[in-house]
């Protein structure tokens, strides 16, 4: 079946009303059967909760709760690099930026203004960039840190779309990542500019960052935006940012420049919070 048939059916489903439904459900503090739900997904995605600051499944009284664990100190140690892997996860492409043209999948790409939701100077910040798109399965912690030193210059949460972001889809739906709903977050480096993009799915509840706390719900429809002072929200490398209530992807952009991605890095490659994913070389 070509990815294009296997993903029809998500054109179909009322995919809004099985986010809000999912998101009641993990927030839901159903004793005993929050418990049972946990033990069944941590046996069927085979989880490492030796990894968890709290390995106790039974002390997490809500699904999110679990979902969004902490890990133990030490956990994920922070590579030498300029620029670190901000999550586990896996890899589902990265490179270069073809003029304004980010690469999805065999046969599809989106732009850089379509990504950051319509900001047509923003997007030309990253012509001849660089990108990558990391996957974040449902056994995979689910908090999102920083490649790099930053403080945030703009939050904008974009409506749109809540297909799957697995890699079927990714390779069956045009434009997926810009089209689904995503919340964007501008940063200056002292390298210059970047963004990271935390992109929804289906049943992913919602999303948050630490200075902020939840941006989904609501789900207004139209495109919200704040604005941050010099100083207000500086954030160190390796450092938390947000995180997802169930799994997704995130994007980041970075402009035109030297820039060495990891030789190790190759698709589907797994990966971990905290490794070297790229050297900003010498020009």
């Amino acid at each position: 079946m070509s990815d294009r048939l296997a993903v029809l059916p998500q054109y179909l489903l009322p995919k809004q009303a099985m986010t809000a439904l999912a998101g009641k459900l993990a927030s839901a503090r159903l004793g005993g059967l929050t418990t049972s739900v946990i033990r069944w997904f941590v046996g069927r995605y085979n989880v490492n909760m030796g990894e968890a600051a709290n390995p106790d499944i039974t002390s997490y009284t809500s699904f999110n709760d679990f979902f969004t664990r902490a890990l133990k100190d030490g956990a994920r140690p922070l590579a030498d690099a300029d620029l670190i892997c901000p999550v586990d996860g896996a890899i589902s492409q990265f490179g270069p930026i073809a003029k304004d043209q980010v690469f999805q999948a065999k046969g599809h790409s989106y732009s850089t203004t379509a990504l950051v939701g319509g900001d047509t100077a923003l997007g030309a910040r990253f012509e001849n960039g660089h990108f990558a798109t990391l996957y974040l399965s449902p056994r995979d912690y689910h908090r999102i840190h920083m490649p790099c030193a930053g403080e945030l210059k703009r939050m904008i949460h974009v409506p749109g779309d809540l297909f799957s972001v697995n890699p079927t889809t990714a390779r069956g739906v045009p434009g997926l990542f810009a089209r689904n709903e995503r919340v964007v977050c501008v940063f200056e480096s002292a390298q210059g500019p970047f963004v990271l993009v935390l992109v929804g799915a289906t049943i992913v509840g919602s999303m948050a960052t630490v200075w902020h706390g939840q941006v989904n719900p609501p789900r207004p429809g139209t495109l919200r935006q704040w604005d941050y002072a010099p100083g207000q929200v500086s954030l160190q490398k390796g450092e938390e940012m947000g995180r997802f209530l169930l799994g997704s992807t995130v994007v980041m952009l970075f402009p035109q420049g030297p820039l060495q991605f990891n030789p190790q890095w190759a698709p589907a490659r797994p990966i971990q919070l905290g490794e070297a994913m790229a050297q900003r070389a010498a020009g």
